[in-house]
């Protein structure tokens, strides 16, 4: 399906934003209560993750529990996604971003993440070299996003099935043990590979209203 360009401009500030380094790091959305961010920082402490979550209850629970482990380079961020990503993140910046079981918008097909212009900007984050890993158990959900990589987005990837004892969310221990069939698209960025957003630079909370009033004006 054809994709229109993304308004990056538009975005308005999260409520509370708080501007982040331009050092390398890595990204999840849809974090939830934490499992994984709280696994992978643990595992991985050459690596410091921003786990992004908009549901104030399960943020709660991820940043309680966080309180009690205390991975120094995890930072959990309670926020809207799209907003926080076009606010706070810089060109190339991001080493991996973890999408791990979205709502797959079933009556909203345009709201999921490969067929969204959004999915642009994202990738333009992205270091060279760099992954974003979609995961669902939802093989159609899976099925599509394999199409837009092909078709539209034209990065390479590999499809792979997600281990039975796998466990790094709480819905991917629920739907394994269910026995349902858990996959992952794990794309990764290529060298020389451009979008037109590579030059965008992070608008930082503080020139959100400078944005808004040039979009007024223009209309």
């Amino acid at each position: 399906m054809p994709i229109r360009q993304f308004q990056a401009q538009r975005m308005h500030a999260p409520r509370e934003f708080k501007t982040i380094s331009q050092s390398p790091i890595c990204v999840e959305i849809g974090a939830g209560k934490g499992k994984h961010a709280l696994l992978f920082s643990g595992q991985h402490p050459q690596y410091h993750l921003i786990a992004i979550e908009r549901t104030r209850e399960k943020f709660l629970a991820m940043q309680k529990q966080h309180a009690i482990e205390g991975q120094p380079n995890l930072t959990p961020v309670h926020a809207d996604a799209l907003p926080w990503v076009v606010h706070a993140l810089y060109p190339q910046q991001v080493q991996h971003f973890f999408i791990l079981y979205p709502n797959p918008e079933p009556h909203n097909p345009a709201q999921r993440w490969l067929n969204m212009p959004f999915f642009e900007f994202l990738i333009s984050r992205l270091q060279t070299g760099g992954t974003i890993t979609l995961a669902s158990n939802i093989p159609s959900y899976i099925d599509e996003a394999e199409e837009q990589l092909k078709t539209v987005w034209k990065l390479p990837f590999e499809r792979q099935v997600i281990a039975q004892d796998s466990a790094r969310t709480h819905f991917e221990v629920k739907y394994l043990e269910r026995g349902e069939l858990c996959q992952q698209l794990v794309m990764t960025k290529p060298e020389g590979y451009t979008t037109r957003f590579d030059a965008f630079q992070p608008l930082q909370g503080q020139n959100a209203t400078q944005a808004a009033s040039a979009d007024q004006t223009e209309a």
